[in-house]
């Protein structure tokens, strides 16, 4: 049995080195598909926050319409309609199934 070469015995270690970090370049817990994924998910975080911060701007303007002495009758009317489901006596309504 011939024994190989010192070299040649660096070398494949050297490919085995490569292709272990190689491999976790791309693939590992810190690479190239976890760092897409990553933007990924900033992506979609940034428009949740910037849904979070319309909905912010909508609940100061009703704050300060509901601040007011008295209060915006409109705002007070559309938020009784919409959350407690009140109507006008003259409103026809109409159940679907």
């Amino acid at each position: 049995m011939r024994r190989l070469p010192q070299s040649l015995l660096v070398l494949l270690g050297c490919f085995a080195m490569a292709a272990y970090f190689g491999h976790h370049t791309i693939s590992g817990k810190y690479g190239l598909k976890a760092q897409a994924e990553l933007l990924d998910r900033k992506a979609v975080v940034e428009q949740q926050i910037a849904g979070l911060g319309a909905a912010q701007a909508r609940l100061k303007r009703d704050i300060g319409l509901l601040n007011q002495s008295p209060p915006d009758p409109d705002l007070v009317e559309e938020m009784a309609r919409s959350t407690l489901g009140f109507a006008r006596a003259e409103d026809r309504i109409f159940v679907s199934r």
